[in-house]
């Protein structure tokens, strides 16, 4: 009788634990979501680069290029260190 009692509270606890988990929320990314293209811009920004015009669809390829390849490769950096 007492382990019949056992395993029933242990079944609910689990059933219990199993449910809780379907409460979650979901975790989007959020922010904002527009319509426009990335090359579009926001207008006049100073974290904008020097010569680049909004709409330049062009030179924002170029700028993305050029920041992976310089700027954020650390194969090339680290090999610029030494």
């Amino acid at each position: 009788m007492q382990h019949q009692r056992t395993l029933w509270v242990a079944a609910a606890a689990a059933s219990a634990l199993m449910l809780a988990a379907c409460g979650d929320k979901p975790q989007g990314m959020g922010g904002i979501k527009s319509d426009s293209a990335p090359s579009a811009g926001v207008g006049s920004s100073q974290y904008a680069a020097p010569g680049w015009k909004a709409g330049d669809a062009n030179g924002w390829q170029q700028q993305l290029r050029a920041r992976a390849q310089y700027g954020q490769n650390e194969y090339n950096r680290a090999t610029a260190a030494q």
